[in-house]
């Protein structure tokens, strides 16, 4: 540790549970952020700021003013230009402190991709946004021996759970399978409080911490809580349930989900996002130039294009992605994703 490092986490490094060595530990670990909205970002700036040495936060989305009213990363600036979060969310840990190596990636996280999105990874964070991802994460995580932890808020209320593979009780050994559309609680549908989402990513990111160093009573349950109505529960876990599909059999069956491409509605926005496999780097600047001539330009940088066209809002991102703004019927996406950008 230079002079600089030892001054700048000296609150931490006096404290018993962390000390010099932990600090070496932080500066050295490997943490991967999936999902940069609301939780996402609380979590990052918490590890940024206590020294993870290495720190990837990923996110497929881009910043709309909603945003702003829990997603600390982000500000005005931030939405004036356009930014996918993955980009904004990289400039500002970078600004928060320089000193660590900070990347962002602008993706989806899927089947195809997790397995090398983890890799090497000391401990991933979830600060997804719907469950099928946090699936695929558990699955891969598992097969991977990864510790990860997962985060959840919506309304006043918010979930932690830390999973340690072998050890605890995995996602799956839980909730066995996906919950079905509709029937659980979003943020678009429910709301959410922006002091929630901080309380929460703050005990995630403590347990992330924990697992670091290597000190400190790790949560082996799930923790909830309702701030609202001041309730606090743990509920302890039994550890891995025998019958575990993931963590027991090992039949990672969310990694062995279709490859080649996907479709999903986006919950809440009236928006369908449309990944196309394979289709690699898209040249934006050349596509720009091609479609002003039959839609309307809203928005062009180095990560997205914005345009509006037949009554539609796309964005497209480099990665062959794109978000289409004005429908939930995923044929009407696939036909001007096909009319516009290519099949």
């Amino acid at each position: 540790m230079t002079n600089n490092n030892i001054s700048r986490y000296l609150r931490q490094t006096i404290f018993p549970g962390i000390g010099l060595e932990g600090q070496q530990k932080l500066l050295a670990a490997r943490v991967v952020v999936v999902g940069c909205g609301a939780t996402g970002t609380n979590i990052a700036n918490h590890l940024a700021r206590a020294g993870v040495g290495h720190l990837t936060v990923i996110d497929r989305d881009f910043i709309e003013l909603n945003n702003l009213q829990r997603q600390l990363l982000f500000d005005e600036q931030d939405l004036a230009e356009n930014l996918p979060k993955a980009a904004a969310a990289e400039r500002k840990l970078r600004a928060i402190n320089s000193e660590i190596e900070v990347r962002g990636i602008v993706s989806d996280v899927n089947a195809e991709n997790v397995e090398s999105l983890i890799a090497g990874a000391t401990v991933v964070l979830d600060g997804t946004d719907n469950f099928e991802t946090r699936y695929i994460l558990n699955d891969a995580c598992i097969k991977h021996n990864i510790p990860w932890i997962y985060t959840g808020a919506v309304a006043t209320y918010g979930m932690s759970q830390t999973i340690i593979p072998g050890q605890t009780a995995c996602l799956r050994c839980l909730f066995n399978e996906v919950p079905p559309p509709g029937t659980t609680a979003t943020c678009d549908t429910a709301g959410v409080v922006g002091p929630v989402v901080a309380a929460i990513a703050s005990v995630s990111a403590t347990e992330a911490i924990k697992l670091i160093v290597g000190h400190g009573d790790l949560n082996q349950g799930i923790i909830h809580f309702d701030l609202w109505y001041n309730t606090f529960e743990q509920f302890e876990g039994n550890g891995p349930r025998p019958d575990c599909p993931a963590c027991q059999q090992r039949n990672f069956e969310f990694l062995k989900q279709e490859k080649g491409g996907q479709i999903a509605n986006l919950c809440g926005r009236n928006a369908v996002q449309l990944r196309v496999s394979g289709a690699g780097k898209l040249p934006l600047a050349e596509m720009a130039d091609r479609l002003a001539a039959v839609s309307k330009i809203t928005a062009r940088n180095d990560y997205l294009l914005r345009f509006i066209v037949d009554g539609y809002e796309i964005t497209l991102f480099a990665d062959a992605r794109a978000i289409i703004k004005g429908t939930e019927d995923e044929r009407v996406a696939r036909g001007l994703y096909a009319k516009y950008i290519g099949s």
